[in-house]
């Protein structure tokens, strides 16, 4: 098979949460044990982070990956979805692996993974912790790809552990309450390996403590100790031509307190979104633990990484701008918490009127969802081309229901390019709503 075949094959034979749903979650580590048996374990012969949390997940994965490739380490990076290319999932130094490379594992393991009857996920993680180990990585950053407790990357044995925070996801897989999804995700944690969670929340907080006691490990929060202060947006190259839209509503240099002291004056980020000052806290934090465990992370190192994240990692979707007349900027937050965040921007952003692409899948809570969205925008309602979405024509129907109005279109791009046609100048034309619906633009 070559490479387009291979995908194929996966994408037909494998049960894929991405497109899916839930029918392709294995609520066990069974099949995943089983393949990293006859891979030989390589889950072992890494060094790793662990990543977990309901949204920042991602973001925080690629900030640490780009802060050690910054220090000089052949840094291993498995995160999910993929964008546009499955191989974004698997990268060695922001290198996506070789198309060859998924060729021949596929090759060489497919009759056994026809015995274990993998998901796709299960699959790509053996895929990637095979990869890693081949490749010798100094480490990798691990995220995990729903959940934690029952994640299939939870059999690694990780250097440090890092949760971002807790919101309602996926209530039908992980538990209606916070506390519930915090359970999941807490399961992650493991003997003496040290913890870091993001966000503390009065109704989480007592489940992180109490399973980081029972482990026997040392847990720390990161908003207790890490503080942005005095956010404003620098004028540089990169960001110059919008510097008279985004003056206000972008932090691109952000000052980091510890415990109410200096600690980083003027940090920079490629990454736009203000949610990010929350994601560089737990980045600071993780570093911190990590220096205590013999990597040399210096503030150069952290300084660099961070500035050039995108550069370095190929991240993409997080208030990713794609032109500036009219302003396009696509964002991946697709549930409540994530979702509030983009909406605080948007809403910070100057603009005349508002026109959102909007797209969504059908396991999310859609109603809890438009409530919050602005009632003055113009709606271009579509559906990604995935089992998983929910088609146009049902969402835009319930939206009119809390007052959202616009009109329906065959597919992602046809709304995008609606939107764009219809856009005045100074309009702020938004894509969002789910990943899937901003992997079909970037």
């Amino acid at each position: 098979m070559n490479y387009q075949q291979t995908l194929d094959y996966l994408f037909s034979q494998l049960p894929m949460f991405q497109r899916v749903g839930s029918a392709a979650y294995k609520a066990n580590l069974d099949n995943t044990i089983e393949i990293c048996k006859l891979l030989g374990n390589p889950e072992n012969k890494f060094k790793s982070i662990h990543i977990a949390g309901t949204n920042g997940k991602g973001s925080t994965s690629h900030y640490l990956a780009s802060i050690l490739q910054s220090a000089g380490y052949k840094v291993g990076l498995y995160t999910s979805p993929h964008l546009k290319d499955f191989r974004e999932r698997i990268k060695i130094n922001g290198e996506m692996i070789s198309q060859q490379a998924v060729v021949e594992f596929v090759e060489k393991y497919k009759t056994d993974f026809e015995k274990i009857q993998p998901s796709f996920f299960e699959m790509t993680v053996g895929l990637a912790f095979d990869y890693f180990a081949n490749q010798h990585v100094d480490i990798a950053v691990i995220e995990v790809g729903l959940g934690g407790r029952l994640d299939s990357t939870n059999v690694i044995t990780p250097e440090l552990a890092v949760i971002t925070n807790i919101s309602f996801d996926h209530v039908g897989l992980l538990g209606d309450t916070l506390e519930k999804i915090a359970v999941e995700k807490a399961g992650i944690i493991k003997t003496a390996i040290p913890v870091v969670v993001g966000e503390s929340h009065v109704q989480t907080k007592s489940v992180f403590i109490e399973k980081a006691k029972s482990e026997k490990t040392s847990i720390i929060f990161a908003d207790e100790i890490y503080a942005a202060r005095n956010v404003h947006f620098k004028n540089n190259e990169q960001l110059s031509m919008f510097m008279d839209i985004f003056k206000y509503a972008h932090s691109d240099t952000v000052r980091f307190d510890k415990t109410e002291d200096l600690f980083y004056l003027n940090l920079e980020t490629e990454l736009l979104g203000l949610y990010q000052q929350k994601n560089i806290a737990t980045v600071l934090a993780a570093v911190g633990i990590l220096a205590t465990k013999g990597y040399v992370l210096s503030e150069y190192f952290v300084r660099e990484g961070l500035k050039n994240v995108v550069k370095q990692t190929g991240l993409m979707g997080r208030w990713q701008i794609l032109s500036k007349q009219p302003l396009v900027i696509a964002d991946t937050g697709h549930n409540e918490a994530g979702l509030k965040e983009v909406l605080i921007q948007i809403q910070e952003t100057p603009h005349n009127h508002l026109h959102f692409v909007l797209g969504m899948v059908n396991d999310k809570d859609v109603s809890a969802i438009l409530e919050m969205l602005p009632k003055t925008a113009t709606y271009y309602f579509c559906n990604a081309a995935i089992p998983r979405a929910l088609e146009a024509q049902e969402l835009a129907k319930l939206a009119k229901g809390f007052s959202l109005n616009g009109n329906v279109f065959s597919s992602v791009k046809n709304a995008f390019f609606s939107a764009i046609k219809t856009a005045q100048s100074n309009d702020l034309v938004f894509v969002g709503g789910s990943t899937f619906t901003v992997a079909e633009i970037v």
